[in-house]
């Protein structure tokens, strides 16, 4: 199975789910679809090389903290940040906060669907 990145706005989603619904009403088998929506700026901005890269790395890990990731990827706070927002924005992460004994609290980034390949789709 996998993620399919696809450009596309709200109604492009309700069509999809449309499809879905006839295919059910037919009584044929449906295959869970993982498709996420994003538009076209967004599209071209997950693309960015320092966000694949940073969804590799994130790949061989099971969690990081926002930290080690500054320092493996050797990024800023600010620009580390903004790539997290826009990769959480779409489901593609999840970031969270937990309790850093002695040390007030850590930022936690953890793949979606670490097992998942992702496959972007460009229609034009």
């Amino acid at each position: 199975m996998s993620i399919q990145i696809k450009p596309g706005s709200l109604s492009d989603f309700f069509d999809s789910a449309k499809e879905t619904a006839k295919e059910i009403d037919a009584g044929k088998k449906i295959t869970p679809k993982n498709t996420i929506w994003v538009s076209p700026s967004d599209l071209l901005a997950i693309l960015k090389p320092e966000r694949t890269k940073l969804i590799q790395h994130l790949r061989g890990k099971k969690r990081s903290f926002f930290s080690e990731l500054m320092t493996d990827m050797n990024r800023t706070p600010v620009s580390l940040n903004n790539d997290l927002k826009l990769l959480s924005k779409y489901g593609l992460i999840h970031v969270y906060k937990e309790a850093n004994p002695g040390h007030g609290v850590r930022k936690v980034i953890e793949l979606s669907m670490p097992k998942e390949k992702i496959e972007f789709k460009a229609e034009i």
